[in-house]
């Protein structure tokens, strides 16, 4: 069996668990519990047909490692691993669904789109592990700009915590927290700086297929596909938002979407798009 044969044994068996479990379950969370992982045993499994010998697979695999360990733990610590930690967003869909038209978004949407995602954003390394040329300066800077987007998204997490907890200890000591949204530390220049450092991470690692290759290839769908994704859940999340909170939208006029920026002055019109803040 060849590495892409395992990879797609995988691929198999985390879509036919998630679906089972969201069927017996009634949450649809199964996928994000996975997200974490998955990639790091794809990667692992392209290094591991190299014999862990190819320093690029190495490098890639350390990286996608450390990626997964991050959000391994801040996915766990939000209790997203708990029976009930549903992403609320799905309830919110379900609400306006008939149950059968949920029944097919599960299916075609979270369980099988999401996985074939989690399977492509992985591919640079089968891309490496056929064109297993040494590695060069071009790797080395792709990995140190990952290991700044690493950095980022785990501040900006950090920093949605840490608003959370006090938006928790407000609300219990009966006081309305104000603001009711993050917004200042990295989400003064980005409603979404975490997104942004996710998608810039596995642009990277798909332009780390192309250094080992010399050339673009095909394996940049999984790069768009999970942009296209993280466009589609920002607007959903925003819409839930603004129809929270008002002020929102205030935010969404000052405040760039996704790619850090300086804040528009108040009173400017901008673009809207997307937010997990709340």
């Amino acid at each position: 069996m060849n590495a892409f044969q395992a990879c797609l044994w995988v691929f198999a068996g985390g879509c036919a668990g998630c679906w089972l479990l969201s069927v017996l379950t009634r949450e649809y969370s199964w996928v994000d519990r996975i997200w974490s992982v998955v990639p790091v045993a794809y990667t692992g499994i392209f290094a591991g047909h190299a014999g862990f010998a190819d320093a690029r697979l190495n490098l890639l695999f350390a990286l996608v490692f450390l990626w997964g360990a991050r959000l391994t733990f801040n996915y766990a610590r939000k209790g997203g691993y708990a029976p009930g930690g549903e992403d609320y967003r799905w309830a919110v869909l379900r609400g306006r669904m008939a149950p059968w038209q949920f029944q097919l978004f599960n299916l075609f949407f979270i369980t099988l789109y999401q996985n074939a995602i989690l399977l492509l954003i992985a591919l640079p390394a089968w891309t490496a592990l056929d064109h297993q040329t040494p590695l060069g300066a071009a790797d080395v800077v792709l990995a140190v700009a990952f290991v700044a987007c690493l950095a980022g998204e785990t501040i900006a997490d950090q920093q949605q915590w840490n608003f959370h907890q006090w938006k928790k200890r407000e609300t219990a000591a009966g006081r309305t927290p104000d603001p009711r949204f993050a917004r200042t530390g990295l989400f003064r220049f980005s409603r979404h700086p975490n997104f942004f450092f996710e998608q810039a991470q596995w642009w990277l690692v798909f332009l780390f297929g192309v250094s080992a290759a010399g050339a673009v290839t095909w394996t940049i769908a999984g790069a768009v596909l999970l942009t296209a994704l993280f466009v589609g859940s920002t607007i959903f999340t925003e819409s839930i938002t603004l129809s929270r909170y008002p002020e929102y939208a205030d935010y969404q006029r000052r405040v760039s979407p996704i790619v850090p920026w300086f804040p528009r002055r108040a009173g400017r019109r901008g673009s809207a798009v997307g937010s997990t803040s709340d």
